[in-house]
């Protein structure tokens, strides 16, 4: 048997597929073929419109004072990057407790590097009250740059939030000192190339105390190369190619040196996977999850790639990785194929062992639901039709996508934003739309096809479901009333910010972290809060969904339980920090030596 042929992978993952679902009792062992898109059983409960949240979305882009266009760099030559952009991230870059905004742009091809009166990143301040004020300039941010995504970080453990901005042609680190930004990244040895960078993540590699970084490349890109292609869309000329006509890249693992610089251990980490026939990089990455899925104490990364296998990176603790993509079951759909992946995210979505990994695919693809009950195991089953994400998001082509408890009720939520490539898809395929709209699953916590529902704008208000070219998503808690409020941006339009009316109505208690031992913002630990019954687990990362970052306080929705039994946090540096009878409706600083601090 040619295990690196992946057609022999794809039978042996449809087969364990077909056993793990008669083990989880989702499907019966019958020795019947294995059936990966079963529909729901006739009998199966529906749950009732009057059943879901009254939560309304609320767009407050202008009054908030949000005016970010995104330009996209298009002027009609179709160009492959012009169709990727752009990322968002939270983060409070002036340390005063609120959270701001930092939205990525694309400069124009023929601009200068560095040209003054190009696009730059947009920087937003908040004054705490919802308001912000545009500070680019003043923050040293009005860099030019064909940028994709955007990752917070505090890399020098100072108590303020550095930034990694990725672009077309490598990236760019800046250090916050103070609330304004300098650019490090050759001092630093951050560059990471000239490959086209999309999304990263900043994770303690080896439990050190300080934060490395993971970038994803996605395919190996040039103008030049890109405008001799003669891709078509069938009726209306010219298109944008699709990522099978360029070679992968590889992706980057920076390692933090502590001092001040980081060194490229791509290679020695085993990272750098190449085709088993031409030897060349295997990766066409858009999207990275960090996460400790067995439970080692050391983060796991798992990888979205666009027509070609997911990856998940077990991290042996030794500053070195097992790619365990295809065995998981997470490289491939159900039928073993491969997907257009982008967006991605993990969470313990049922508040019991059992985690999931959500993975946003390309148009006609469903947004994969890869579950292990026993993640220890690292084995997982694609149960999006199981559990009602089959169906509902197979049409749109889904970008940003993230779990958030958006009504706070103490189950993980899915929000899906969405948007496709080409302006015209519609004269070649009917069903399809350039600008789509957003996709809100709430979690019923039911058993089944209905644990996940789709809301509508008759329960979420129509503001967050008008269509866009979706891409980049966030979540924040605008206003500091506790409940999480949400950013997106558009392929080359407006970004929009909703504020979320009626989440508070449950009680809620946020979680911010300071590290001593550990990287100062407690990337990577460990929260389990036991509140009205039910038991709920989170690993603090903020790199969610694609080219994004959220914010850094962690919340927790309560339901209507006025108060948490208890509170444990699990440091990256093995601390372990418990809690008891914490009063709801309140934001709590832990410290990693001190406990409970008062918060800034």
């Amino acid at each position: 048997m040619n295990t690196n042929d992946p057609k022999t992978w794809a039978v042996l993952f449809a087969t364990a597929v077909a056993a793990a679902l008669s083990l989880t009792g989702c499907g019966a062992d019958t020795g019947a073929e294995f059936v990966p898109a079963a529909a729901p059983p006739e009998a199966a409960p529906v749950v009732e419109p009057a059943a879901l949240p009254t939560v309304k979305f609320v767009e407050v882009t202008d009054e908030a004072g949000i005016d970010f266009v995104h330009h996209n760099a298009a002027e009609g030559e179709k160009l492959l990057p012009e169709t990727m952009g752009s990322g968002v991230a939270v983060l409070d870059y002036d340390a005063d407790g609120h959270p701001d905004l930092l939205f990525v742009n694309q400069r124009p091809w023929h601009a200068e590097e560095g040209a003054g009166d190009a696009p730059s990143p947009a920087l937003y301040r908040n004054d705490g009250a919802g308001n912000f004020e545009e500070v680019t300039s003043a923050a040293g941010l009005d860099v030019p740059v064909f940028g994709m995504g955007a990752v917070v970080g505090d890399i020098d453990n100072d108590s303020d939030p550095d930034l990694y901005i990725t672009t077309v042609s490598g990236g760019l680190l800046f250090r916050n000192d103070g609330g304004t930004f300098v650019d490090v990244t050759d001092e630093a040895g951050a560059g990471a190339g000239d490959g086209w960078l999309t999304s990263g993540a900043f994770f303690d590699l080896e439990n050190d105390g300080d934060l490395d970084l993971f970038l994803c490349c996605y395919v190996e890109w040039t103008a030049d190369f890109d405008r001799a292609q003669g891709f078509q869309l069938t009726g209306a000329g010219r298109a944008y190619g699709p990522p099978t006509a360029f070679r992968g890249g590889h992706c980057v693992l920076l390692r933090n040196e502590g001092d001040g610089t980081f060194a490229d251990v791509s290679e020695e980490a085993g990272i750098r996977l190449v085709t088993p026939e031409l030897k060349e990089p295997m990766a066409k990455a858009l999207g990275v999850a960090p996460f400790d899925v067995d439970g080692d104490g050391f983060v796991d990364l798992a990888v979205a790639n666009d027509t070609v296998r997911n990856f998940l990176f077990r991290n042996r603790g030794d500053g070195t990785f097992e790619e365990l993509g295809i065995v998981s079951g997470v490289s491939f759909d159900p039928s073993g194929q491969v997907r257009g992946a982008m967006g991605i995210d993990w969470a313990h979505f049922r508040n019991d062992r059992s985690l999931a990994l959500a993975i946003a695919n390309f148009a006609n693809e469903m947004t994969a639901l890869y579950v292990a009950d026993d993640p220890t195991r690292m084995q997982f089953i694609d149960l999006a039709n199981v559990f009602g994400l089959g169906a509902p998001t197979q049409p749109p082509l889904k970008f940003g996508l993230f779990f958030f408890d958006y009504d706070l009720d103490g189950r993980p939520d899915l929000l899906s934003v969405n948007g496709h490539l080409e302006s015209d898809i519609e004269k070649t395929q009917a069903s399809e739309t350039y600008r789509q709209p957003a996709q809100l699953f709430w979690n019923s916590g039911r058993a089944g096809p209905t644990l996940f529902t789709q809301v509508s704008k008759e329960q979420a208000g129509p503001d967050l479901f008008t269509p866009i070219v979706g891409r980049g998503s966030a979540y924040l808690d605008l206003e500091g009333d506790g409940d999480l409020d949400v950013v997106m941006t558009s392929s080359g339009g407006e970004a929009r910010l909703f504020r979320n009316d009626g989440g508070d109505e449950n009680h809620w208690i946020r979680i911010r972290l300071v590290g001593r031992r550990s990287n100062r913002d407690g990337i990577g630990a460990r929260i389990e809060l036991k509140a009205g019954g039910q038991e709920q687990v989170r690993q603090h990362f903020p790199s969610k969904g694609y080219l994004s970052s959220v914010e850094m306080p962690i919340t927790f929705g309560l339901g209507g339980a006025d108060r948490a039994g208890s509170l444990t946090v699990r440091w990256p540096s093995g601390k372990v920090d418990e809690f008891a009878d914490l009063e709801a409706d309140r934001s709590y600083s832990i410290d990693e030596e001190q406990g409970i601090v008062p918060s800034p």
